[in-house]
This record gives structure tokens, C-alpha cells and sequence, in this order.
């Protein structure tokens, strides 16, 4: 095949998913401290985001350099299962943050740890059972004209899976609304019991709607072109619309790193500690609050 400059792109991409999460999982894993519920459903994150980077380099690699179809239905079905798993992560971490504040004083209970393993489950269950579709036959190998923009999915399984973007955005629009306003009674509050300035109100409020504003405009600007693209297109259209509103998508998991994890202060003391060879794993942690990650 002629190598296709779009490809080489994603490959790239996926290269950089797969160093940045890497980094992520490998300090979670090592970490004895990161145990709590945020970091599993962060740690669960950024695995499948490194699964989504693996297999954007293995689809190249098998693409111009073993071409087969059987190892194409299992690429595909791995992207399937990570980007799924990536979208509905994020999914489980806004519930997550939700809860922490809105069930404050029963947070930090068994129930909460329990609550997390099943949402694990859920998670990667509903994520392994779309990505095994394709390669348990339904994909349109043999039927073309049933393929969807991405091939070898059909139309219908690209359907269920922009419907469920949608689905899964909507609700974690509806939480951060719900979060920006316990946060704002929260900060008012405050405000009043500390006799504070309206101004300091004002600027607490303000930052809490940026980061949301932040977190849910990037989810968003990455996904929404090629969810409704996945809706609206056809096989028969030329192949460049996909490689454009695809390559969004993957900058998602490139930005995942950067907003939930990176940005995480016990995060950043372990990665300075590691970049200054005094690592140690009982390293002093200050205990917070899902909602401040």
C-alpha cells in the first residue's frame, strides 16, 4: 500500500497516547498511597488510553506491513474497546466527583470503595463486549455496501456507538451542572460564615466554571465531530472526512493525561520525586477530594 500521510499521523499520535499514559498507569500502579477510588477510576483512565495508543500503532503496523483481515477485525476491535472504555472513564469519574460532593459526609466509607469496583466492572464489561462485536461477525467484510466510515464496522454498530457518546455526554453535562451549582453554594457559604468579600466569592465561582467549562469544551471539540459524523456519514464518502474528524477524537486521550491526572498534586509530587531519583513510595499525601482532581 501507499503510505498514507493521515496514517502516519495517527500513528504518531498514538505513540505520544501511549508515553503519556504509560507514565500515568506506571505511577498508580507503583504508588501504594494511590489507592483511593479517584485514583483507580483515573488509573482506569489512562489504561484505556494507552490501550487507544497501542492499537492506533498497531493498526499502522498491520496495515502497511502484515495486511490481513483477521488481524484488522482485532485491531479495530481493540480501538473499539479503548476508546469506549476512555469515554465512559470519564463518564465514571464525573459520577464520582458528583457523589463526593453531594454525599460528602458518607464519601470516604466502604460503600464508596464498592461503588468504584462496580463501576469498573460496568465500565470495561459494556467496553469489551462493543469491541468483540466486529470479530465475532458483525462487520461488513462481507457485505460492503453495510460499512460504516470506518471500515470494517457497519453502519449500525457505528450508530450504537455515536448514540452512546451522545448519551454518555448528556449526562455528564447534566452532573457538571449540578457540581458548578453545589460548588457555587458551597464557595457562598463560606463566604458567609468567613464574613469574606462578595469579590473572593465571585473569583471562587468563577474558577470552579472555567474548570468545568474546560473539561467538558474539550471532551466535546474532540468527540462531537466525529460522533455526528459517524451518524450523518456513508462508506461511499471520501476517506479524508474520517482521518479529519477522527483525528480530534484521539487528541482526547492525548489530553486525558494532562486534565485528570498531571494536574493531580500527589500526582506531581511522585513525578518530581521519580525526576529527582528520590523516589519512595511512602512519600507523605495530603488527602483531597475527587472534585479538586
Amino acid at each position: 500500500l501507499a503510505l498514507n500521510p493521515w496514517d502516519v499521523v495517527l500513528c504518531i499520535s498514538g505513540t505520544i497516547i501511549s508515553c503519556e499514559n504509560a507514565v500515568v498507569v506506571v505511577v498508580i500502579f507503583y504508588t501504594p498511597t494511590f489507592r483511593a477510588p479517584m485514583f483507580l477510576l483515573i488509573g482506569s483512565l489512562a489504561t484505556a488510553d494507552l490501550l487507544a495508543g497501542l492499537g492506533l500503532i498497531l493498526h499502522f503496523a498491520f496495515v502497511y506491513f502484515i495486511p490481513s483481515e483477521a488481524v484488522s477485525l482485532l485491531t479495530v476491535g481493540l480501538l473499539v474497546t479503548s476508546f469506549t472504555a476512555s469515554v465512559s472513564s470519564l463518564l465514571t469519574i464525573t459520577i464520582d466527583r458528583y457523589l463526593s460532593l453531594y454525599n460528602a459526609l458518607t464519601y470516604y466509607s466502604e460503600r464508596t470503595v464498592t461503588r468504584t469496583y462496580i463501576m469498573l466492572i460496568l465500565t470495561w464489561g459494556a467496553s469489551i463486549c462493543y469491541g468483540l462485536l466486529p470479530v465475532m461477525g458483525w462487520n461488513c467484510l462481507k457485505e460492503p455496501s453495510a460499512c460504516s466510515i470506518v471500515r470494517p464496522l457497519t453502519k449500525n454498530h457505528l450508530i450504537i456507538l455515536s448514540i452512546s457518546f451522545f448519551t454518555v455526554f448528556a449526562v455528564m453535562l447534566q452532573l457538571y451542572v449540578q457540581i458548578c451549582r453545589i460548588v457555587c453554594r458551597h464557595a457562598h457559604q463560606i463566604a458567609v460564615q468567613r464574613h469574606l468579600l462578595a469579590s473572593s466569592h465571585y473569583v471562587t465561582t468563577r474558577k470552579g466554571i472555567a474548570t468545568l467549562a474546560v473539561i467538558l469544551g474539550t471532551f466535546a471539540s474532540c468527540w462531537l465531530p466525529f460522533a455526528v459524523y459517524g451518524l450523518l456519514g456513508d462508506y461511499s464518502y471520501p476517506a479524508l472526512y474520517t482521518y479529519v474528524t477522527l483525528l480530534p477524537a484521539t487528541y482526547n486521550s492525548m489530553l486525558n493525561p494532562v486534565i485528570y491526572a498531571f494536574r493531580n498534586q500527589e500526582i506531581q509530587k511522585v513525578l518530581w520525586a521519580v525526576c529527582c531519583g528520590c523516589f519512595s513510595s511512602t512519600l507523605p499525601f495530603r488527602s483531597r477530594s475527587p472534585s479538586d482532581v
